[in-house]
């Protein structure tokens, strides 16, 4: 027993060493990947609205959600509901640095919208698009965004269902919804869901929890509804 527990106490000290490395799984190294790849081109969004209180008086608040670059020029795609009623918009990039947005389209229908910052094209790295018409329930998901305003967050899951319907702000039924138990948080409302290729194949929109928190029911927009909205968003607001 006693050399038992002198073995296990010099395997722990091994363990223990500065500077000891190991070699990762495959999956680590998938997940460190599309992490290492996509993050710089997920970004915090920070919302300042104002309201009034019974007397009149200005109540402000604020709110917090994640977007995805999708070019040089500037423009971010979000949910709409991260930015609806919104007064102001601070937008911090990967690498900490901060730039006030503009509102540039909004599509309530599908929860979708477009912002823009005026930021050095050197800094602006757009997240590869994917296909979200060939997906499987079963594949890897991740999701990358702020949930709780926490920033640079990954989570990993699967595609759980296809085809679910949800109802949008505005009321509309939204089709064709990605379900996965990747954990998704509030703040995590526009980031993207990745496939094991490290492309977008969904905007993370909602969650069903009666704990207002990640039960493993989460839910994403499509990006083939992307692709449909965002050069009309972008054009015609």
């Amino acid at each position: 027993m006693k050399k038992l527990l002198t073995a296990f106490i010099f395997i722990a000290a091994m363990l223990a060493l500065p500077g000891r490395s190991f070699s990762l799984t495959a999956d680590e190294e998938i997940n460190i990947r599309i992490y290492r790849d996509a993050a710089p081109s997920v970004v915090n969004i920070v919302t300042s609205a104002v309201s009034y209180d019974f007397f009149y008086n200005p109540v402000p608040s604020t709110g917090s959600g994640s977007g995805v670059i999708a070019d040089r020029k500037g423009h971010i795609i979000t949910n709409f509901h991260v930015i609806d009623g919104a007064k102001s918009l601070a937008v911090t990039l990967f690498d900490g640095s901060k730039y006030s947005a503009e509102v540039v389209g909004v599509d309530p229908g599908v929860d979708l919208a477009v912002i823009r910052i005026k930021a050095p094209a050197s800094k602006l790295k757009p997240i590869e698009l994917g296909d979200s018409s060939g997906l499987q329930i079963g594949q890897r998901a991740f999701a990358i965004g702020s949930p709780f305003g926490l920033e640079k967050t990954l989570t990993v899951g699967i595609v759980s269902s296809l085809g679910r319907t949800m109802r949008a702000s505005s009321g509309r039924l939204i089709r064709g919804i990605i379900q996965t138990d990747a954990a998704i948080n509030p703040g995590n409302s526009g980031g993207p869901l990745l496939d094991s290729s490290g492309r977008m194949v969904g905007v993370n929109t909602a969650i069903f929890s009666p704990v207002k928190g990640s039960i493993g029911i989460g839910f994403s927009i499509p990006v083939q509804t992307v692709k449909n909205v965002f050069s009309t968003l972008v054009s015609k607001g």
